[in-house]
This record gives structure tokens, sequence and C-alpha cells, in this order.
């Protein structure tokens, strides 16, 4: 992977393909290399530059335990310094549950640098974080409190999922996640086409329906499953978002 610096942080990306960038953010608690894994980079790699990015406090990317450091305004400079380092003056951005809350800041601070935009996922209203029992130095209690708050049995889970879970910076993201304002007042100044979607037994759907019916250049498609479910299954939203990215 590549490495750019924003603000003393360093972001690990890597472009694969060719053709219009096309920005994938993971969500929380994941890498860039589950888009690859769940099946999303082949098909987009045919007409795409890909540009996959490790969030900061994931994957290969510096992993800051001072909360502030994950305000969004920090997440939305991770990806255009990335695209400043890519030579790209916009980008189509797809992103995914907390990717997709970063999407909604590139939209609402820096929608000079988006082509078009999918939002997978998430919900643009306030949200008060319920801070960890865990501040992560326990991987394993971190993890499965964590697992427990995606309605899964952490010992359910394959094994080589656990171990990878294990490893990751837990204390990094105990801190990762914070409150978020509600950018619900901006969705109208919204110009950017957007497409939103979500599982039909994700807990956020309702909200995350309503927020794109806010947007006026905006479409909302449902998908099959919980939060987890919906972006596990690529072949439930990749046509929709295909045809919306070549429209």
């Amino acid at each position: 992977m590549d490495y750019v610096e924003n603000n003393g942080v360093r972001v690990a990306y890597e472009a694969i393909g060719s053709g219009p960038p096309l920005v994938l953010q993971h969500g929380f608690s994941q890498d860039s290399a589950e888009w690859t894994q769940y099946g999303y980079v082949a098909p987009l790699a045919e007409k795409f530059r890909v540009v996959l990015l490790d969030m900061r406090g994931h994957g290969h990317s510096d992993k800051p335990h001072d909360g502030a450091a994950y305000a969004l305004s920090n997440l939305v400079g991770d990806v255009v310094a990335v695209l400043d380092a890519l030579g790209a003056g916009r980008a189509h951005y797809w992103g995914y549950s907390m990717g997709g809350w970063i999407g909604l800041g590139l939209l609402t601070q820096r929608p000079d640098r988006l082509g078009k935009v999918v939002l997978g996922g998430v919900q643009p209203y306030a949200r008060k974080a319920t801070p960890f029992k865990s501040d992560g130095s326990d991987a394993e209690a971190f993890m499965r409190e964590l697992a427990q708050r995606f309605g899964l049995d952490f010992d359910a889970l394959p094994a080589a999922f656990r171990a990878k879970l294990l490893a990751m910076d837990c204390r990094a993201l105990a801190v990762a996640q914070g409150d978020r304002d509600s950018l619900a007042g901006l969705l109208p100044g919204i110009t950017t086409p957007c497409l939103a979607y979500a599982g039909d037994k994700d807990r956020l759907y309702a909200e995350a329906q309503q927020g794109a019916s806010a947007i006026p250049n905006s479409k909302f498609v449902t998908v099959p499953g919980g939060h987890v479910q919906a972006f596990q299954d690529a072949k439930a939203i990749l046509p929709d978002v295909m045809k919306f990215l070549a429209a």
C-alpha cells in the first residue's frame, strides 16, 4: 500500500484498475481489504480506478488514541489527502456505515472533490455515542461488546475473523466513535447526485431512508438483511450502483 500524511496522521491507500477514480471507504472496525473479500473490487475495477482507503484507526493507517483525531473534518481531510496524492481533482465515492458518515462529511464540506456518491448503511441525524465499557486494553472484552452491539455472537464468528478482530488496535477503536451532530439542515443544499441504501432489517433503516429523501438529487434502495449482512452481500447492491455510476 501507499501512504499519505494528513496533519501528522499517515493514511494507507491503494489504487486498482483504470478509469474514473472511485473511492471505497469501509466502516468502523473493518479495513479496506473487506471490499475485495466480499466481491466489490473485481467488477468495479473493470470500469473504475478503485481507490481503497484504510480509515485512520484501522488497517495499515495510523491509529491515534485521542478521540479528537477522529473528528469528521479529519476523516474528510484524509480522503482529500489521498485524492491529492493521486492527482485526482474529483472522484466518485462509496462509503458504508462510518464510511457513509465520511461521505456525508464530504458532501457537506468538500463537494468540489466529488463526482457521484453512494451512501450505505448511514443516517445523517444526531447520534449520542454510547461509551464502550472496555477502554480497548482487553481486546477480547472490547470485541465481545462490539459484536453484541452489532447483534452478533462473537463465539459463532469464523475463527480467522475472530483472530483478525482481536489483532486490531482496540484502544484506537474505543475512542474512534464519538457523538455526531445532525447534518439534517445541510441536506437540502446538496447538489451532488447520491444513491443511498440500507438493509431492510438495519435498525437505522427508517432514518437512512428519511435522510436520503431530504437530498434533492438522491435515490434510495432497499437491500435485504441487517447492518452487517447488507455490506457482506455485494451482489444485492452492485447492479444498482453500477447503473447509477454509469448514468
